[in-house]
Formats: C-alpha cells, structure tokens, sequence
C-alpha cells in the first residue's frame, strides 16, 4: 500500500479496484480518481498546484457562493472567532437561499440588488458590506476577475436618533434604580461610556483602586458560551478615569459580590469578573438589556439600550465642553473624526456658546458706540 504523506493528500486503492486521491485545504475536501496509482498521483499533483495557486480547493468554473464563503471565514487570520461567527449567521440567515449555490461567475449586480430589496435597510446594509468584502477576496484569490458588489446601488441605512434623557430624566433613572443589582454596572457605562461588552470583560484587576478602569477585552457570545475576546480595535485597548460616584458604586458592588459569594457557598463561579450573576456566572448582554428596558418602563421614562447609555455619556461631555479628543479617546474611537460623526448633533450647539465666547474676549477691547457701528454696517 503507498505511503500518505501528511499534509499532502492522501492515495488509497478502492475495494472497485480505482485508485482514490483526496486532499483537504482550509475545511475544503477534494477527491479525484484515477485507474492507475500513477494517474492518481498526477491528478492529486494538480490539486496542490491549485490549493498552492488559489489558496483553496474548488472546481474551477464551479465555484459557488458557498464555496467562497467557507474558505474565506476558514482562512481568514485577521477575524476574530466570534466575527467569523456572526459573518456565518448572517449570511446563512440571509443570503445562503438566494446566493449559496449561484457560481460565482454567475453572481450579476441584478441578483445582489433584488437579494437587498427584500430585507430591512439595516439587514440590507449589513449583508451588502458582507458580501463585498467576500467578493473582494475572491478577486483577489483570482476565482473572479471583478467585484460584483462595486456595481450595485448600496443599500442606504440611516439609524433612527433616539432622543437622549434630559437632565431630570436622568436623575429619575439614577434615583429610581438606587437598589437595582445592576446599577453599578448602568453607572459605569453612564460614568465611563464604555461598551457593554467591554463592561461585562472587566475584571477587578482592571478596577484597581477605582480611579480609573483597564479596557483590555470584550465579552461576546460564541457558539452559545460567553468568551472574552480582545477588544474591538487596538485604540479599544484604553485606560478610562472614572468619577467618585462610580469609584462609589463600584465598592458597594464588591461587597455585594463577596456576600454572593459567600451565600453560594461550593456553587460559585469563580473568574474575577466584576459584574456577574448571584453564582458568579458571567452576565448575557441580552440580560442587561432586558432589565434596562423593563426598568425604564417602570418608571416612565423613553427607553434607552445599554449603548444609549454610552451615547449619553459622550453627550453629556460635549455639552460640557469637553474637547472631542478627550471624549474619542475615551470612548476608544480610533480618531476624532468619527466621534465628530456620530455626536454632531451635540455639537450643535456649541456655535451659538462660540460667538458669545468670542465676544466676551472682544468686549473689553471694543467700545460699545463702535460694536453697535459695526452691527449697523452688516447686510440685513
């Protein structure tokens, strides 16, 4: 019987009599089959050739969807498990019925549009920027010669603005929910405007002595179980001061935590987590949600998701007159641009806070007979 080399395929000899030559490249098997051990060998030869040329194995002219799906999230260093996971859902949720088995050299802008046309506008946007960074690599692996995705109309997704909680609405929350479990972590993310995930990550080592809190991870679901990934970008990677009232909250929290544990007994779930169930157990961002949306209900107040929270935060900052580089960098943006982007409208204004600061700095220098001339000399 010949030798298999790992790594490289293998060739057997079938009870028909055929030889059989297999080879598996990044979670994608070929087999081809041969009359002879040599014709065997030769076709599998011509495997590695494409698996080396290609970066994976398909049939070429028989490339599906799928096909490109599969290989890319099975290959793809720089995505996060949890990422691959998500892109996998969703194009399983919403594209793999029209898409899947199309061959990729059949895939028009047509197809790709009528498939955006039946979802939501977000759904739409999100399956559209899937889509086209998949087709971008196969472009680049050489299975297409061009982008289907570049000649469709991108779907056009504006979030509905929430109205943020007025200042009275705020406090009603905050004395509302004094003895709520969850309101030490509701005050982090009011006081530091991290994300949840990143929220659920922190550890008491991350806490320290309460001054300031550690970003170094994010808590995701993955394959049904919470996990602990790295952060969302590397400037997500931050270190955020917090205010005394969350330094507060947080050490009633850990004394709260110690009695949990205590009353658990042999049932803790050990893992330095700050912000866990009664038996330790790592929080579910849904439930966090959920008691959020219950709570504002309760108390008559617009509801507000757990990243409102974060919104309000960077609000209430810029309102505040807060530079924007100080808030991005608390909020881990990877630059002030896109702080300026998502915020502007509480920058709004702030125009109006510039001309009376401007004048203020003029008045002494100009005489009040000569600042109603110069009011007279503009155009109506």
């Amino acid at each position: 019987m010949p030798q298999n080399r790992p790594g490289q395929g293998t060739v057997v000899l079938r009870k028909d009599g055929r030889w059989q030559a297999s080879l598996q490249v990044n979670g994608v098997r070929r087999t081809v089959y041969g009359r002879t051990e040599r014709e065997a060998r030769a076709k599998l030869r011509e495997l590695r050739r494409q698996a080396d040329t290609d970066g994976a194995l398909t049939t070429p002219g028989k490339r599906t969807v799928t096909d490109l799906i599969d290989a890319w999230l099975t290959s793809a260093p720089n995505l996060k498990p949890t990422t691959v996971a998500r892109h996998r859902r969703f194009f399983d949720t919403y594209a793999r019925d029209v898409l899947g088995r199309v061959r990729l050299e059949r895939v028009t802008p047509d197809q790709l549009q009528r498939l955006y046309a039946g979802l939501t506008p977000s759904v739409a946007s999100a399956v559209h920027r899937l889509l086209h960074r998949a087709f971008a690599v196969a472009v680049l692996w050489r299975w297409l010669a061009s982008n289907p995705a570049d000649r469709v109309l991108p779907p056009v997704y504006q979030p509905q603005r929430r109205e943020l909680w007025a200042h009275a609405e705020l406090q009603t929350f905050l004395d509302g929910t004094a003895d709520h479990w969850l309101q030490p972590l509701w005050l982090v993310l009011l006081g530091t405007g991290l994300r949840l995930g990143e929220a659920l990550a922190l550890t008491w080592s991350d806490v320290g002595l309460g001054v300031a809190v550690t970003v170094s991870g994010t808590l995701q679901r993955l394959d049904g179980a919470p996990v602990v990934t790295t952060p969302k970008t590397p400037s997500s990677a931050r270190t955020v001061m917090v205010p005394p009232e969350v330094t507060a909250a947080l050490q009633r929290h850990h004394a709260q935590q110690d009695a949990w544990r205590e009353a658990a007994a042999g049932d803790w779930h050990e893992s330095d987590l700050v912000f866990t169930g009664t038996q330790g157990n790592p929080l579910w961002p849904s439930t966090v949600q959920h008691a959020l949306k219950r709570e504002c209900a309760r108390l008559g107040l617009p509801a507000v998701t757990p990243h409102g929270l974060r919104h309000l935060h960077a609000s209430l900052l810029l309102h505040e007159g807060v530079p924007v580089t100080a808030v991005s960098a608390r909020l881990g943006h990877a630059n002030p641009a896109i702080t300026l982007k998502v915020y502007a409208h509480a920058l709004a204004g702030q125009d109006a806070q510039a001309a009376m600061a401007i004048g203020r700095a003029l008045a002494p220098a100009m005489p009040v007979e000569n600042a109603h001339e110069v009011r007279a000399t503009c155009p109506e």
